[in-house]
């Protein structure tokens, strides 16, 4: 038996053996929920299907927004052979035993369709095995991730492919492939006499994160728990009243929320980044969210103290020199108490830092100095600036007419300090905000000082 046979339709025998997400999976586009943005009429991936169009594709969205479902769907539209493998499991061996078979099948007129699950977590060996096959039209190859295409396929791959974005499920759309569950006699929960209102599916709903297999998991052990009937009821000649499924089962049900992220994937950087945008924006309430949905799913709070260390430099700076310290004091509460507690210090620095006077001086002013560092020619430090420890330095002019700011009136000499090929240059712009706004004082103090010792 080869291990990679098309799979086989379905068997109503095992219907009761299959979860509830598979059993309820659609079999047509009419079916299908959710993705109108590709398979609404006259969308573009509706329009491939529909003329037949053999390009392979790569479908890139959350879990549980029908990818693997479309699939299924377009093989069985397009009367090809589906061989579908986890990128998981499988290595070159195996894809060159697919594409082997695949061949013979070409010969006899025959059209494949190769589904790869996860296909980012194939290497770039293992990704270049399906190029040869894709381009004499061996196969059509359709992978799915969960990951930016752009990072995690091979050029030359992607090129040969059609990307098609998911997005998760709306609550409405979730809610609706919920009601479809509990009144499927053949495929669903019919049989169980099951009743939920709109509140319980919606709660569903909400705590699946637009993720279909998530919800109908949920569904399936609230129906379980809701679910015992009597051996009277059983042997009933009448039909049995629905029962209904209760918010507390659902709660039982869901027991915690899974939330979508992924410490190494791109949920990981969109979250940060949104963490970061809405510090800068000064919104405490955006930037707590965020916080916690990075803490909840389980990231390193290190790593968020971290970043959180880092907006304080470059988003507030000498605006609020104090948001820094403040920082560092939460890095090192959640290092000295751990988590759940440690969480309070984290919130309480990113709202800090959303509250505080913003100025991005500091950091526009060093990145200017490395732009100088790199184009301009590192000139010596001039003589004046040098330390004359030795007789023979002091006799080749180190430290000749450096003047020592603490013996001037105002603490201030008229001494150039910057290499002459940059004299005058001026890096640091202070902005009016928060402290900032006495640094710019005060530096206008400094030049007009200056000015006056010139």
């Amino acid at each position: 038996m080869n291990l990679f046979a098309p799979i086989p339709k379905d068997d109503p025998a095992a219907q009761g053996t299959r979860p509830l997400a598979d059993r309820m999976r659609p079999r047509t586009l009419d079916e299908f929920v959710g993705q109108e943005h590709l398979v609404g009429p006259g969308k573009p991936l509706r329009v491939q299907i529909e003329r037949d169009d053999p390009t392979s594709m790569i479908f890139w969205g959350p879990p549980g927004t029908g990818k693997t479902t479309l699939a299924k769907i377009i093989a069985r539209i397009t009367k090809a052979d589906f061989i579908e493998f986890s990128a998981v499991l499988a290595g070159i061996k195996e894809i060159k035993q697919v594409m082997s078979d695949a061949d013979r099948a070409r010969q006899y007129g025959t059209r494949t369709i190769v589904f790869v699950d996860e296909i980012h977590r194939f290497n770039k060996a293992q990704q270049d095995a399906f190029l040869p096959h894709v381009e004499k039209g061996s196969i059509r190859l359709i992978g799915a991730t969960t990951e930016n295409p752009s990072f995690e396929i091979n050029s030359a791959l992607l090129s040969r492919c059609r990307v098609y974005l998911l997005k998760p499920l709306t609550e409405d759309e979730i809610v609706l492939l919920l009601r479809r569950a509990l009144s499927d006699a053949e495929r669903g929960l019919g049989p169980m006499h099951l009743e939920a209102s709109e509140e319980s599916l919606r709660k569903i709903a909400a705590y699946s994160s637009g993720d279909a297999r998530s919800a109908y998991n949920v569904l399936e052990v609230a129906a379980a728990l809701s679910s015992s009937p009597s051996k009277d009821a059983r042997l009933a000649a009448s039909p049995p009243a629905a029962t209904a499924i209760t918010e507390a089962t659902i709660q039982e049900a869901l027991q915690k929320r899974v939330l979508l992220y992924d410490k190494s994937g791109e949920e990981h950087y969109n979250i940060i980044s949104a963490l970061h945008k809405s510090v800068r924006n000064s919104d405490p309430d955006a930037a707590l969210y965020w916080l916690a949905r990075m803490l909840e799913a389980g990231e390193d709070p290190l790593y968020i103290a971290r970043r959180v260390v880092r907006m304080a430099v470059e988003d507030i700076g000498l605006a609020e020199p104090n948001a820094l310290a403040l920082c560092m004091a939460a890095r090192d509460a959640v290092d000295f108490i751990g988590m759940p507690e440690g969480n309070l210090a984290l919130a309480q620095a990113v709202v800090y830092l959303s509250v505080a006077p913003k100025s991005n001086a500091l950091y526009t002013a060093y990145g200017a100095v490395q732009q100088d560092v790199e184009q301009t020619t590192a000139e010596p430090v001039p003589l004046h600036l040098r330390n004359a420890p030795t007789a023979l330095m002091k006799g080749l002019g180190y430290g000749k007419g450096y003047q020592y700011a603490h013996d001037t009136k105002d603490k201030v000499a008229d001494m150039q300090c910057l290499p002459d090929s940059l004299r005058n240059r001026v890096y640091y712009r202070p902005t009016n905000e928060g402290v900032e706004k006495r640094i710019r004082e005060r530096l206008e103090e400094i030049k007009r000082l200056r000015s006056g010792l010139g």
